[in-house]
Protein backbone atom coordinates (compact mmCIF):
# COMPACT_ATOMS: atom_id res chain seq x y z
CA UNK A 1 0.00 0.00 0.00
CA UNK A 2 3.02 2.63 0.50
CA UNK A 3 2.95 3.11 -3.22
CA UNK A 4 -0.71 4.75 -2.43
CA UNK A 5 0.56 6.98 0.44
CA UNK A 6 3.06 8.94 -1.30
CA UNK A 7 3.71 12.43 -2.43
CA UNK A 8 3.91 12.63 -6.46
CA UNK A 9 4.07 16.12 -8.28
CA UNK A 10 0.57 15.55 -8.93
CA UNK A 11 -0.55 14.43 -5.94
CA UNK A 12 1.59 16.78 -3.54
CA UNK A 13 0.79 17.14 -0.28
CA UNK A 14 3.59 19.15 0.90
CA UNK A 15 2.43 22.26 -1.06
CA UNK A 16 1.81 24.79 1.47
CA UNK A 17 -1.23 25.22 0.03
CA UNK A 18 -2.63 22.15 0.58
CA UNK A 19 -0.82 21.64 3.70
CA UNK A 20 -2.74 25.09 4.96
CA UNK A 21 -6.49 23.49 3.73
CA UNK A 22 -5.33 19.77 5.54
CA UNK A 23 -5.15 21.70 9.11
CA UNK A 24 -8.83 23.19 8.74
CA UNK A 25 -10.16 20.43 8.09
CA UNK A 26 -11.72 18.55 11.15
CA UNK A 27 -9.98 15.24 11.07
CA UNK A 28 -9.16 12.83 13.73
CA UNK A 29 -6.70 10.19 14.24
CA UNK A 30 -8.96 8.13 17.02
CA UNK A 31 -11.65 7.79 14.04
CA UNK A 32 -12.13 5.34 11.39
CA UNK A 33 -10.45 6.10 7.95
CA UNK A 34 -13.70 6.23 6.65
CA UNK A 35 -15.08 9.11 8.87
CA UNK A 36 -12.31 11.39 7.52
CA UNK A 37 -12.24 9.97 3.91
CA UNK A 38 -15.66 11.13 3.87
CA UNK A 39 -14.86 14.75 5.39
CA UNK A 40 -12.24 15.05 2.91
CA UNK A 41 -14.71 14.12 -0.08
CA UNK A 42 -16.92 16.99 1.17
CA UNK A 43 -14.76 19.46 1.79
CA UNK A 44 -12.97 19.04 -1.93
CA UNK A 45 -16.10 18.57 -3.62
CA UNK A 46 -18.53 21.58 -2.12
CA UNK A 47 -15.10 24.10 -1.61
CA UNK A 48 -13.63 24.34 -5.30
CA UNK A 49 -16.06 24.72 -7.82
CA UNK A 50 -16.30 22.76 -10.69
CA UNK A 51 -15.05 24.45 -13.64
CA UNK A 52 -14.06 23.00 -17.12
CA UNK A 53 -12.27 25.91 -18.39
CA UNK A 54 -8.68 24.92 -17.24
CA UNK A 55 -9.15 21.10 -18.83
CA UNK A 56 -6.82 21.92 -21.80
CA UNK A 57 -4.45 24.56 -20.49
CA UNK A 58 -1.61 22.35 -19.29
CA UNK A 59 -0.04 19.78 -17.68
CA UNK A 60 0.52 21.57 -14.36
CA UNK A 61 -3.35 21.57 -14.30
CA UNK A 62 -3.17 18.13 -13.53
CA UNK A 63 -1.75 18.46 -9.49
CA UNK A 64 -3.78 18.64 -6.76
CA UNK A 65 -2.51 22.38 -6.11
CA UNK A 66 -3.79 23.81 -8.99
CA UNK A 67 -7.34 23.91 -7.24
CA UNK A 68 -5.99 26.70 -5.10
CA UNK A 69 -5.29 28.98 -7.94
CA UNK A 70 -8.30 29.78 -8.47
CA UNK A 71 -10.92 28.19 -5.85
CA UNK A 72 -12.10 25.95 -9.00
CA UNK A 73 -10.84 22.79 -10.82
CA UNK A 74 -12.27 20.06 -12.89
CA UNK A 75 -12.73 16.17 -12.42
CA UNK A 76 -8.80 15.91 -12.78
CA UNK A 77 -7.19 18.07 -10.39
CA UNK A 78 -10.26 17.87 -7.94
CA UNK A 79 -9.53 14.02 -7.39
CA UNK A 80 -6.16 14.66 -7.13
CA UNK A 81 -6.34 17.19 -4.28
CA UNK A 82 -8.96 14.60 -2.65
CA UNK A 83 -6.20 11.85 -3.55
CA UNK A 84 -3.51 14.37 -1.97
CA UNK A 85 -5.39 14.73 1.56
CA UNK A 86 -6.11 11.15 1.91
CA UNK A 87 -2.73 9.99 1.86
CA UNK A 88 -1.66 13.39 3.67
CA UNK A 89 -4.00 11.33 6.44
CA UNK A 90 -2.50 7.89 6.01
CA UNK A 91 -5.54 6.84 4.37
CA UNK A 92 -4.61 4.88 0.78
CA UNK A 93 -5.98 6.31 -2.42
CA UNK A 94 -5.38 6.24 -6.73
CA UNK A 95 -6.83 7.48 -9.36
CA UNK A 96 -9.16 6.44 -11.48
CA UNK A 97 -9.89 7.34 -15.34
CA UNK A 98 -13.31 6.55 -17.47
CA UNK A 99 -14.68 7.84 -20.83
CA UNK A 100 -18.27 9.05 -20.13
CA UNK A 101 -20.75 11.00 -21.89
CA UNK A 102 -22.82 14.10 -20.22
CA UNK A 103 -26.14 14.31 -21.64
CA UNK A 104 -26.27 18.22 -19.76
CA UNK A 105 -23.16 19.02 -21.09
CA UNK A 106 -23.19 23.18 -22.12
CA UNK A 107 -23.12 24.12 -25.79
CA UNK A 108 -20.23 25.76 -25.35
CA UNK A 109 -18.20 23.02 -24.46
CA UNK A 110 -19.37 20.12 -27.05
CA UNK A 111 -18.28 23.15 -29.13
CA UNK A 112 -14.72 23.25 -28.07
CA UNK A 113 -14.46 19.56 -27.72
CA UNK A 114 -16.45 18.93 -30.76
CA UNK A 115 -17.87 15.56 -28.92
CA UNK A 116 -20.04 14.50 -26.53
CA UNK A 117 -17.37 12.23 -24.97
CA UNK A 118 -15.78 13.42 -22.43
CA UNK A 119 -12.41 11.56 -22.21
CA UNK A 120 -10.04 10.72 -19.00
CA UNK A 121 -12.64 11.62 -16.44
CA UNK A 122 -11.49 11.14 -13.05
CA UNK A 123 -12.60 10.19 -10.36
CA UNK A 124 -10.98 8.85 -6.63
CA UNK A 125 -10.89 5.38 -5.66
CA UNK A 126 -9.54 5.07 -1.65
CA UNK A 127 -8.71 2.11 0.12
CA UNK A 128 -11.41 1.99 3.48
CA UNK A 129 -12.04 -0.69 5.74
CA UNK A 130 -10.59 -3.38 3.36
CA UNK A 131 -11.63 -2.86 0.28
CA UNK A 132 -11.49 -0.22 -2.74
CA UNK A 133 -14.46 2.24 -2.61
CA UNK A 134 -14.84 4.82 -5.51
CA UNK A 135 -15.72 8.66 -5.06
CA UNK A 136 -16.29 11.71 -7.53
CA UNK A 137 -15.36 14.88 -5.93
CA UNK A 138 -15.86 16.78 -8.70
CA UNK A 139 -19.37 18.08 -8.69
CA UNK A 140 -20.01 21.32 -6.30
CA UNK A 141 -23.15 21.57 -4.44
CA UNK A 142 -23.79 24.64 -5.66
CA UNK A 143 -23.56 23.29 -9.36
CA UNK A 144 -26.00 20.53 -8.64
CA UNK A 145 -28.59 22.84 -7.42
CA UNK A 146 -28.13 24.95 -9.95
CA UNK A 147 -28.94 22.63 -12.50
CA UNK A 148 -31.51 20.40 -10.42
CA UNK A 149 -28.94 17.34 -10.42
CA UNK A 150 -28.67 15.63 -7.46
CA UNK A 151 -25.95 15.97 -5.77
CA UNK A 152 -23.23 12.60 -5.46
CA UNK A 153 -22.83 11.92 -1.58
CA UNK A 154 -20.33 9.80 -0.43
CA UNK A 155 -20.53 7.60 2.65
CA UNK A 156 -17.38 5.54 2.17
CA UNK A 157 -18.72 2.12 1.96
CA UNK A 158 -20.48 2.22 -1.36
CA UNK A 159 -19.07 3.56 -4.68
CA UNK A 160 -20.09 7.39 -5.64
CA UNK A 161 -19.44 7.53 -9.03
CA UNK A 162 -22.81 6.93 -11.25
CA UNK A 163 -24.14 10.41 -12.03
CA UNK A 164 -26.61 9.47 -14.32
CA UNK A 165 -30.02 11.08 -13.88
CA UNK A 166 -31.59 14.41 -12.98
CA UNK A 167 -34.17 15.33 -10.60
CA UNK A 168 -36.65 14.86 -13.12
CA UNK A 169 -35.16 11.55 -14.01
CA UNK A 170 -33.73 12.84 -17.52
CA UNK A 171 -30.35 10.81 -18.41
CA UNK A 172 -26.81 13.03 -17.35
CA UNK A 173 -23.75 10.92 -17.20
CA UNK A 174 -23.28 7.89 -18.55
CA UNK A 175 -19.69 5.76 -18.58
CA UNK A 176 -18.46 4.62 -21.62
CA UNK A 177 -15.34 2.75 -20.99
CA UNK A 178 -13.68 2.59 -17.32
CA UNK A 179 -9.87 2.48 -18.06
CA UNK A 180 -9.08 1.51 -14.56
CA UNK A 181 -6.73 2.94 -11.78
CA UNK A 182 -3.18 4.58 -11.36
CA UNK A 183 -0.51 5.36 -8.41
CA UNK A 184 -0.05 8.31 -10.00
CA UNK A 185 -1.23 10.83 -12.35
CA UNK A 186 -0.65 8.81 -15.66
CA UNK A 187 0.08 11.92 -18.12
CA UNK A 188 1.40 10.38 -21.08
CA UNK A 189 -1.94 7.89 -20.95
CA UNK A 190 -3.86 11.06 -20.58
CA UNK A 191 -2.10 12.89 -23.18
CA UNK A 192 -2.76 10.16 -26.04
CA UNK A 193 -6.55 9.91 -25.05
CA UNK A 194 -6.51 13.73 -25.23
CA UNK A 195 -5.33 13.94 -28.52
CA UNK A 196 -7.01 11.00 -29.97
CA UNK A 197 -10.69 12.03 -28.97
CA UNK A 198 -9.63 15.71 -29.29
CA UNK A 199 -6.95 15.81 -31.52
CA UNK A 200 -7.68 19.87 -32.58
CA UNK A 201 -7.05 20.80 -29.02
CA UNK A 202 -3.95 18.33 -28.19
CA UNK A 203 -1.60 21.34 -29.22
CA UNK A 204 -2.56 22.89 -25.90
CA UNK A 205 -0.66 20.56 -23.60
CA UNK A 206 2.89 20.67 -23.31
CA UNK A 207 3.90 17.12 -23.04
CA UNK A 208 7.60 18.45 -22.07
CA UNK A 209 6.33 19.87 -19.02
CA UNK A 210 5.16 16.74 -17.32
CA UNK A 211 6.30 17.35 -14.04
CA UNK A 212 5.37 21.32 -13.94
Amino acid sequence: MQEYLQATPFFNYHHPQVVEFYERLPLYSNVPDIENAVTIYYAVRDTFRYETSAAFKGVPTLKASFCFAEQQGYCLPKSALMIALCRLAGIPARIGLADVKNHLANPQLLEKLQTDIFSMHGYVDAFLQGKWVKATPAFDIALCQRHHINALEFNGVNDSIFHEFTEEGNKHMEYLVDHGTFSDMPVNFILENFSKHYPHLAHLFDVEDKQA
